[in-house]
């Protein structure tokens, strides 16, 4: 059996044991580290057009997904998932995401090499260093969680930020940026799971650190 078949067998195997659906499993195992989308399910677009496996997104381009809908997709060392009613567009050159607008709706993300990257929302400007992030864009406030890696957190107006490092979901924050007194606030883990971050790190033959792989939680 040649190397790519067992490592897309080993990878169906991993999205099974961790409570992947099989059909994205199978999707995001078919070609390890393709660019692109690689999985979608419902009304995907790609700066307005209909997308589906195998289109390819760069930098420079903005991806929407329509009620019921979802989408995985590959830019550089970079892995996405989008779920529904999500808007977010991507800026940087060749195959690097230098930074993320979420305009709105609910994003996942596991970054590669390439230094800091910026995450900006309605309510929210965060940089991250070597990290797995999840956040969610709404009009008056942004949830954000570091589920591993480092960031730099600020409200868009400014008026608050701090800093700091996670090795497990340990702290998820709201940002509000409406002049309240205490504009970054704790929150709950919301919306992701472990499953969702360790496979899309396996396509590029990398995982979590090891705090967040032995760590006893699992969310």
């Amino acid at each position: 059996m040649d190397a790519h078949r067992t490592r897309r067998r080993a990878l169906i195997a991993l999205g099974a044991a961790i409570g992947l659906p099989a059909a994205l499993s199978r999707a995001l195992a078919q070609s390890s580290g393709a660019q692109g989308v690689r999985a979608a399910e419902g009304e995907v677009q790609v700066n307005g057009k209909p997308a589906g496996p195998g289109t390819l997104v760069r930098p420079g381009d903005a991806i929407a997904t329509c009620k019921g809908a979802y989408a995985t997709f590959v830019v550089g060392q970079d892995a996405f998932l989008v779920r529904e009613n999500t808007r977010t567009e991507l800026i940087g050159s060749g195959l690097l995401v230098s930074s993320l607008r979420l305009v709105t709706g609910k994003l996942l993300g596991i970054f590669g090499g390439g230094g800091e990257r910026r995450l900006a929302t309605a309510t929210a400007t965060i940089g991250i260093r070597g990290t797995g992030a999840y956040l969610e864009s709404e009009p008056l406030r942004t949830y954000f969680c570091l589920c591993y890696g480092t960031a730099d957190v600020a409200t868009a107006d400014g008026s608050a930020r701090t800093s700091y490092t996670t090795t497990h979901h340990e702290s998820p924050r709201y940002l509000y940026s409406d002049g309240r007194k205490d504009a970054i606030v704790a929150a709950n883990v919301l919306n992701h799971t472990d499953s969702e971050l360790l496979l899309p790190e396996s396509l590029f033959g990398r995982t979590p650190p090891p705090s967040f792989m032995e760590s006893p939680t699992r969310y």
